[in-house]
């Protein structure tokens, strides 16, 4: 099910709270990811970049970064587009 979030975000919410897969370092992450897209006036493509996503997340390790993003991906909450131009920031859509 894909879910704008800026039109339906108490429904997003509910959703991943529901979800007993994800801990607080997905919650964090999908967290903090929102917030992007909240500041981007974005609903579903964000542009991101790790050290921001750690930052915002309060994520200190890259491999605890690594493990948690790769499972919101494999849950299907997110899936990363990167970008290999060192000027054009990776996106994540939201689904």
């Amino acid at each position: 099910m894909k879910i704008d979030v800026s039109k339906n975000g108490l429904e997003y919410l509910d959703n991943i709270c529901n979800d007993e897969r994800l801990n607080v370092w997905h919650l964090c992450l999908l967290l903090a990811i929102t917030r992007l897209a909240y500041r981007q006036n974005e609903g579903r493509i964000i542009r991101v970049s790790r050290s921001k996503l750690m930052k915002m997340s309060h994520i200190d390790t890259i491999p605890t970064y690594h493990k948690y993003f790769k499972q919101l991906q494999n849950f299907g909450y997110i899936k990363y587009i990167p970008s290999y131009h060192p000027g054009y920031r990776s996106t994540i859509e939201l689904l």
